[in-house]
Parts: C-alpha cells; structure tokens; sequence
C-alpha cells in the first residue's frame, strides 16, 4: 500500500470536534491539505474555536471560553456569512463567500472573504474545508498570516453544545 494511500484512509475515517481540539497543529494541517472543499453550508452550523498550540487541555478550556463570551458559529446565505456572536446569537460581521485558492495549498475550498465588506475584520480571511459529513475545519488567517483554526458543523438533533466541549 502506498503512503498516499495510507493518509488518505487514515483521513477517512471519522473525525470529531473531539479530536479536533487534540489534534495539535500538524494534525490540522494535514486533515485540511488531504480534506475536499465540500458544498458551501446553508444555514446556522456550530462553531469551535481551536488554539494552534497546547493540545487538548488547553485547547477544550478555551473553546468552551470563546463559545460562551464571543463567537458560536456562522450563518451561511448564498454568497455571504454572519458571524454569531455571544449567547444571545447576535449575528454580526458579514463577509462574502466563494469557492478560490487555499492560501495554505492553492488547491480549491470555501472562503470566507471579510475583505470588501466588513470594517471590523477587514484583515481577516478564512478558508474550510469538510473533512467528515457536516463537520468543516477551518484556517484563519489575519493580513495574510496563519494565526488559528475552528471548527464548524451542522447542528444535529437535541444537541445545543459542540462536541468536545462538555464539563
């Protein structure tokens, strides 16, 4: 069996907000360079914030912080998203979205453009990918610089928190 091969099925199999928030950074990296861009979500999906370093226990600490005080996911229309921040979902900080080259690898995935129409975040721009069925990984990159990684998925039936992020 090649190597490739091996990745790839190692990529395959099911991944979790779980195993997201341990990965570590090299572990992103490689899910989101072996990851198809999938379908353009429609709609509210869950969102994770993930630190690039710590593993695990620092990581889940923080999401469950973001989660609480700032940012809880995105809501997806045909052509744009809105950010949903705090715990009164505010939906805020609009930003175009397309299908164009990684910035980590030239190949094709989702991008989240805040350059044209938002004030606020007018240096940010991040990229998903899915990397299992309904769950997307995203890279944020600030004025052209790599600086973290979340986590998106479509909500599933009585289920209000992200995996991963339970006490």
């Amino acid at each position: 069996m090649a190597i490739n091969e091996t990745v790839s099925e190692a990529i395959n199999e099911a991944v979790s907000e779980a195993d997201l928030l341990n990965a570590g950074d090299a572990r992103l990296l490689e899910l989101f360079r072996e990851s198809p861009p999938g379908d353009i979500p429609t709609g509210p999906l869950e969102g994770t914030g993930i630190v690039r370093w710590g593993g695990g226990k620092v990581a889940r600490p923080l999401a469950r912080l973001v989660r609480l005080a700032v940012w809880r996911g995105k809501v997806f229309e045909p052509g744009y998203v809105s950010n949903r921040l705090t715990t009164f979902d505010i939906l805020a900080i609009v930003a175009q979205v397309y299908r164009g080259s990684s910035r980590l690898d030239a190949r094709e995935c989702i991008v989240v453009d805040y350059s044209k129409i938002s004030l606020a975040a007018r240096g940010i721009r991040d990229e998903i990918r899915e990397i299992g069925p309904g769950l997307y990984l995203g890279v944020v990159w600030l004025f052209g610089y790599r600086v973290g990684w979340f986590s998106l998925r479509v909500p599933e039936i009585d289920e209000s928190r992200p995996a991963g992020t339970e006490d």
